[in-house]
């Protein structure tokens, strides 16, 4: 593969990748969840379905400690998540999403599967299956960040 082939595919799945995380934050907030930012989305991935700690969440996102627990400090405040104490060490705190929060993960869920149904019109179900098959050969494990 040529050179301004990997650039073109690159800026493809980084377009891709973009429009992807725009339309399930705006079919979010179009199901009614306010003051919600696609940071969240990514953090909520990581929480679901059984919490995380806060440097879990810090790793998982790529960002400092120190900005991840400001981020949970804003999702706890705004009822999508709270802190309860870890089951396996009296030191740590989980954090953990409420009702609000595992609502607000289905309705990014249900966003999501819109998206890739009109990519299945464009190019039909079987390769969107295939699609997947593939990039999960290449990033089998995720995990699934914002491009910061």
């Amino acid at each position: 593969m040529q050179n301004s082939e990997a650039m073109a595919l690159s800026a493809t799945l980084l377009a891709v990748a973009g429009e992807l995380t725009q339309r399930i934050h705006d079919g979010v907030v179009a199901r009614g969840f306010e003051g919600i930012r696609p940071a969240h989305g990514f953090a909520f991935a990581r929480l679901a379905p059984d919490g995380a700690t806060v440097t879990e969440l810090a790793s998982h996102l790529g960002v400092t400690k120190q900005a991840a627990s400001q981020l949970v400090d804003e999702i706890v405040r705004k009822g999508y998540a709270e802190r309860r104490p870890h089951p396996e060490d009296a030191r740590a705190r989980l954090v953990v999403l409420t009702e609000r929060g595992r609502a607000c993960t289905r309705a990014a869920e249900e966003a999501a599967a819109e998206v890739v149904r009109v990519w299945a019109g464009v190019i039909g179900e079987g390769q969107v299956r295939a699609l997947v098959g593939q990039l999960a050969r290449i990033a089998p494990d995720g995990p699934i960040r914002p491009a910061w």
